[in-house]
């Protein structure tokens, strides 16, 4: 039986942490996995996002949390829980919980039998799945994000962007030391890196639903584009 670790990036996540931690705790608990551990790597806040999880580690010795040098981005806190993750497979996950972590067996069953370093949840390939959309603006701007994503890195999956993503150790430990990425687009150059090393990555259709209070402002959005940009020069040599 594999083990697993669960990656949480937090930035002013008190309200949210509580329940995020009941439940995939309790998930985790079931014993599906010979050892687990759930990393919540807090991000510079100015709540009491670390004295939530201190609290919480109290009673669960199998939650730990790490602490970025201020507030560095979602792509900081995730590089820094991932190569800090012990578990045969690691998988991230948005504080929200907007994928339920049951789909995480999901992730799991695909990358086994694909032979997948990499399994990437996907809000596009059943949008059925979608059980509360996102305000029509936004859901569109992601589509478009993801068609121009595709035309400058040559990725051809439907949905880089959804926040729950599973790696095996291996392949992480190759992945993110080479990522630049800080921000919001570290999903796309973490697939742009594993492709380049040869390593196979799977898309898996997940359940998702919206939950409000993005972290993303317009400004980081716009961002993201010129970052494709950046991510294809980065990563355009040869190995």
């Amino acid at each position: 039986m594999d083990s697993l670790s669960i990656v949480i990036p937090a930035y002013n996540e008190e309200r949210r942490l509580p329940e995020t931690l009941d439940r995939i705790t309790e998930w985790l608990g079931q014993g599906s996995f010979a050892f687990h551990e759930l990393i919540v790597v807090d991000d510079g806040s100015r709540d009491a996002t670390a004295s939530v999880v201190e609290k919480f580690v109290e009673a669960h010795p199998a939650v730990r949390l790490l602490r970025n040098p201020g507030n560095r981005g979602k792509g900081y806190a995730i590089r820094h829980g991932m190569l800090e993750a012990r578990g045969e497979w690691i998988l991230y996950t948005d504080a929200d919980l907007s994928t339920p972590i049951t789909e995480a067996a999901k992730l799991y069953s695909a990358a086994v039998q694909q032979q997948a370093e990499v399994a990437i949840g996907s809000r596009a390939l059943n949008r059925a799945l979608v059980e509360v959309h996102q305000p029509a603006l936004r859901e569109y701007s992601g589509r478009f994000f993801n068609l121009v994503m595709r035309t400058v890195t040559g990725l051809q999956f439907r949905d880089t962007q959804c926040g729950f993503k599973l790696f095996r150790c291996q392949a992480a430990r190759q992945i993110f030391p080479l990522q630049k990425q800080d921000g919001f687009s570290f999903d796309v150059e973490d697939l742009v890196i594993a492709k380049k090393l040869g390593l196979r990555a799977i898309e898996v259709p997940v359940r998702w639903a919206n939950v409000e209070g993005t972290k993303v402002r317009l400004s980081q959005g716009l961002k993201s584009f010129a970052d494709l940009l950046q991510i294809r020069s980065d990563h355009s040599g040869e190995r």
